[in-house]
């Protein structure tokens, strides 16, 4: 049996318009009212942050604010990136019996590869490589993300067809020792676009939206169907546009962890990405959780479960993080992508190393 996807293309709109959309598609699906869909998008000159990153930390604000370059924060988990006109963005938004996926891991892997077999009809080899990019050569020309909301799904992705890489460069902080594990000595180095790997040849937008619904049709058996954005869709997107995703405090709610006093601060990195924790204590022995912020560039659905888990902890004592964390994540309904629950206790435990060591 085989869906029909509805294929729409909302064209170039302004970075959180754009992510405004994403959530206009997701509670309307999910209410009923629009079908499963694939969505075509373009944005300009752009960062997007991860839904749980800090955005002083991954942006350079300033830059983008004196060159213009918007700075916007996604619906979904994972690290920030620089998107402009020549890249071309793309979503799925459908229901769990679409495609019987179950887990998050699995609904990466099998849209990934999907996208990386119309990509291929473009001419050239790109492949899969977990746990959510998509590379030519051991170069990314694609990165994706998504969660589970309910019983609809969200993924998307994208495709560098042609950009400057010391624009992203200028705009993002990218960690050394992210460039480091790969043996690499730039961002730059770490991406390639269909414009350096095809020169002349490189093939038109509309050329590559249909290689991409031809992936996505050969590898997870879908019908697509040409069709048109909704009033419904619209109207929604402009109010969550104003009332949250559009809003300066949407884009810095987490912004400058570090600052102010008494902050202890660490982090764990592994294949389910980089997890930091930003750590506030009380008491008389300072062996209490008085705040405490998680940011990271993982994947977890759904992504209200990080704040949630940040509610349980604030007040426990340093002895308890574990325990409470694990009894959390196992009596809790989530999807964490090749993240464990230990390895939130690790980033805790390098935050608090000083005061336990002192003792």
């Amino acid at each position: 049996m085989t869906y029909d996807f509805r294929v729409i293309d909302t064209g170039l709109l302004e970075g959180r318009e754009n992510i405004s959309f994403d959530q206009a598609m997701i509670e309307l699906h999910g209410a009923g009212e629009i079908p499963d869909s694939i969505r075509f998008i373009r944005f300009p000159p752009t960062v997007l942050i991860g839904r749980h990153q800090a955005l002083r930390q991954e942006v350079k604000v300033d830059f983008c604010n004196q060159n213009n370059i918007g700075i916007a924060r996604r619906l979904t988990g994972g690290g920030a990136i620089y998107f402009d006109e020549g890249q071309l963005g793309w979503s799925l938004v459908f229901h769990r019996a679409s495609l019987g996926i179950a887990s998050l891991e699995n609904l990466a892997r099998d849209i990934c590869e999907a996208a990386a077999t119309g990509i291929r009809r473009l001419g050239v080899d790109a492949r899969y490589r977990p746990r959510n990019d998509i590379e030519v050569g051991g170069r990314k020309i694609s990165g994706t993300g998504g969660f589970f909301d309910g019983d609809t799904l969200f993924y998307q992705g994208t495709v560098l067809i042609d950009m400057n890489p010391a624009d992203m460069v200028a705009a993002l902080r990218v960690p050394a020792a992210k460039l480091g594990k790969r043996g690499i000595e730039s961002a730059a180095e770490r991406i390639v676009t269909l414009k350096e790997l095809l020169g002349d040849a490189i093939p038109n937008l509309a050329t590559i939206k249909s290689a991409l619904i031809e992936g996505f049709t050969e590898t997870l058996g879908i019908t697509p169907v040409i069709g048109e954005v909704s009033e419904q869709e619209e109207d929604l997107t402009r109010r969550i546009f104003s009332q949250e995703v559009g809003t300066d405090a949407f884009v810095t709610e987490i912004d400058d962890p570090t600052s102010g006093t008494d902050v202890y601060v660490g982090s764990h990195s592994g294949p389910g990405g980089t997890i930091t924790c930003y750590v506030r204590l009380e008491g008389p022995r300072q062996n209490r959780i008085r705040e405490i912020l998680i940011t990271g560039d993982f994947f977890v659905t759904p992504p209200r479960f990080i704040w949630d888990l940040e509610a349980i902890l604030r007040g426990i004592t340093l002895d308890r993080f574990s325990e409470t964390v694990h009894a959390f994540v196992d009596k809790t309904t989530v999807d964490l992508l090749s993240v464990k629950a230990r390895h939130f206790v690790v980033a805790f435990e390098r935050a608090v190393s000083e005061v336990i060591s002192s003792r």
